[in-house]
């Protein structure tokens, strides 16, 4: 049976969730140092990360549940 619009959507929010975390942890705990002083540029570089994150994490929600449920 095929699942309505509004639950693929929820479906997908939640699971873009998860998936954002998953990459904030890996790259938080591997490539990024924080310093003890933020300055501008910290805050630069981590609105990217964020913005890049939530973007990657949304779509491979997306490919995830139109495979699982075909729609």
């Amino acid at each position: 049976e095929r699942m309505n619009d509004a639950t693929q959507q929820r479906l997908v929010t939640i699971l873009a969730a998860a998936i954002a975390y998953l990459i904030t942890q890996y790259i938080t705990d591997r490539l990024v140092d924080i310093p003890e002083e933020r300055g501008i540029k910290d805050d630069a570089v981590e609105a990217i990360l964020k913005g890049a994150t939530t973007a990657t994490a949304t779509i491979l929600a997306s490919v995830l549940v139109r495979r699982l449920f075909r729609s």
